[in-house]
């Protein structure tokens, strides 16, 4: 029998409307991933969190960001803008990952746990062989952890309605490359 992780992803205020890299429907996603988490937490193993956590990311952060490698100052390690989205208050995750701290921390396979645990040992570790993947952005973090979780042997599934990507040129981009990798692409209702 498999054993499934839900990987939620940067769920952050810094990603969502008002925040230093806010995407449309940011908020809606918190509250989404929310409720879906509480209903459908027997189907999980595991429940991971991962959070941009930025110390001194280097050339990821610019005052004159590309938007492809450099961003504005986002995800800045305890601030509040950094820490999980209110409206997972209740989410109960098993494990809380902190990822680029001096990176750019794309992916949530880039962190490690309070304990230094990187995320793939924190998932063989608990017998885990397939990971749902949510949260912010699609088009970056989400696609990034998703492609990694592949790349390392997961069977990686992408609860799409449960994401929001940077801009939707960027999003449909994403899912191709997802695709293309393997990753599957389903909407929440469909996963079992």
């Amino acid at each position: 029998m498999s054993t499934r992780a839900l990987l939620v992803v940067d769920v952050q205020p810094t990603f969502c409307e008002g925040g230093e890299l806010g995407v449309d429907g940011g908020h809606r996603v918190a509250e989404d991933v929310a409720a879906f988490a509480g209903a459908h937490r027997d189907r999980y193993g595991l429940v991971v969190t991962t959070q941009d956590w930025h110390i001194d990311p280097g050339e990821h952060f610019s005052d004159a960001p590309d938007f492809v490698d450099s961003w504005p100052v986002h995800g800045v390690a305890g601030s509040p803008n950094a820490r999980l989205h209110p409206a997972l208050a209740d989410l109960a995750a098993d494990v809380a990952v902190l990822k680029g701290q001096y990176d750019h921390g794309y992916s949530g396979f880039d962190g490690a746990d309070a304990e230094g645990r990187r995320l793939v040992d924190v998932l063989r570790e608990a017998g885990v062989d397939a990971v749902d993947v949510v949260g912010l952005a699609e088009s970056h973090c989400v696609k990034h952890t998703a492609l990694d979780a592949a790349r390392l042997g997961f069977a990686a599934r992408v609860l799409t309605d449960l994401t929001a990507p940077v801009s939707p040129e960027l999003g449909e981009q994403a899912r191709h490359e997802m695709a293309a990798a393997g990753v599957e692409l389903a909407e929440s209702g469909e996963a079992r």
